[in-house]
């Protein structure tokens, strides 16, 4: 890994140990001696002369999770730095660093000396990985991509942990999705990769639990960079879909929970009061402030954020309820409207996206508002929205989906709830 950082070792080596990877795996032993390199192949934040604990979250990647822009802030809030390191989008799911970009200003590309002073001042940053941060597993990353190697369980772990504990973290909080929209569809092979990290992160004295939650269908209404920051925004103002709500709220009682700040029974309680009290919001525009955004943001997006000049709304052609909104076709879509990437290289439109009216198990008749397509253009606008009709799948059955939170994974084991 040190060479590999060096340009000391060629692609198509490490091409070939992905590949072996993919297909032999990795034993535990194995799995930490890749991700120990990597994360000693760069630079770390040195945050050990704070006084609070602090506590990161990971999602595996999803369609419409916009959490973590309300996540960062109200743990924030609630006594606990939070080194936030995101990612951008990749295949179907999008990033946060692509929706915090959206905002006019807002800079993601700290250094980890900006990083570490704005977290000692305001306790949270909200930052892409710099160059300083796992060198290694940043270009092992983009090899996995074009060789398809993405999906092998311990090169996740050994990447994702790497740069988490570059954060000089005392607790993380891992969002593990599963369901047809998420990386790890099948839930033994989630929770199987909920247990490495965990492995990896516990080893280094870091306190790690894991949620696995849902990606069945889109999170929230708002799917697209601008609009889930429109989303996130109304949130903090306490206006947000129910099951953006459980799945933000769980999440931030866990990273409570793991910093010590304070104990289960009353961690949720901890949690409401910073929502209802603004402080989450007046966080958030701390943030925006520090990272050179436009503050408006935080009272006005739809005035400040960039906005499509094409809204094309899409309507049900039958009666009944909807079965289905499958969220890689969805994370397609948006990609196909230009707010997500081919290539690394892609510029993206952060203005377009889906807002959708309706919600898996709702019934509509005929003519009803599905959603609302905000594109750059009339004839990509209909033909998305024929490919958003093709998508939806409405029947005569009653449809329920999965749990919303099925799993709590800790070291002592897996608890399902």
């Amino acid at each position: 890994m040190r060479a590999y950082a060096a340009d000391e070792v060629p692609d198509y080596q490490l091409a070939a140990m992905a590949m072996a990877v993919l297909f032999r795996g990795m034993d535990a032993e194995e799995t930490e001696a890749l991700m120990v390199a990597m994360l000693e192949s760069g630079g770390r934040l040195a945050l050990d002369h704070l006084a609070i604990p602090r506590v990161d979250k990971h999602s595996t990647g999803g369609v419409g999770d916009k959490v973590s822009l309300i996540l960062a802030p109200l743990v924030a809030a609630c006594g606990v730095a939070v080194p936030m390191m995101s990612g951008r989008g990749l295949g179907h799911t999008g990033g946060t660093l692509d929706k915090l970009e959206s905002i006019p200003g807002f800079r993601t590309r700290l250094t980890l000396a900006e990083a570490t002073t704005q977290i000692e001042r305001i306790g949270c940053a909200l930052i892409g990985q710099t160059a300083e941060i796992a060198p290694a597993d940043r270009k092992l990353y983009a090899l996995r991509d074009a060789t398809a190697t993405v999906e092998a369980i311990p090169l996740i772990a050994a990447s994702i942990m790497s740069k988490k504990l570059a954060e000089g973290l005392t607790g993380l909080v891992l969002d593990v999705k599963t369901g047809s929209g998420a990386f790890m569809p099948d839930e033994a092979r989630a929770l199987e990769l909920a247990a490495r990290m965990i492995a990896l992160g516990e080893a280094r004295g870091v306190r790690t639990v894991a949620l696995l939650t849902a990606m069945d269908q889109p999170l929230g209404r708002m799917v697209g960079n601008a609009l889930e920051v429109v989303e996130a925004v109304d949130a903090l103002h306490g206006r947000w879909p129910t099951d953006l709500r459980e799945v933000t709220v769980a999440l931030a009682v866990e990273m409570l929970v793991v910093g010590g700040v304070a104990p289960r029974a009353s961690a949720g309680a901890a949690v409401e009061r910073a929502l209802a009290s603004g402080a989450a919001l007046e966080r958030f525009r701390e943030i925006v402030i520090a990272q050179g955004g436009d503050p408006r943001v935080c009272d006005a997006p739809t005035e400040v954020l960039p906005s499509a000049p094409v809204r094309h709304e899409v309507r049900a052609t039958r009666g009944g309820v909807v079965q289905a909104i499958p969220p890689r076709a969805i994370g397609q879509l948006v990609i196909e409207l230009g707010g997500g990437r081919r290539t690394v290289a892609d510029v993206i439109d952060p203005a377009v996206g889906v807002e959708f009216a309706v919600r898996v198990g709702d019934r509509v008749e005929v003519g009803d508002r599905l959603a609302t397509l905000h594109a750059s253009a009339s004839g990509i606008a209909t033909e998305q929205g024929n490919a958003l009709i093709a998508a939806i799948a409405i029947g005569d059955a009653p449809a329920a989906g999965a749990p919303l939170i099925s799993h709590r994974v800790t070291a002592a084991g897996v608890e399902r709830l």
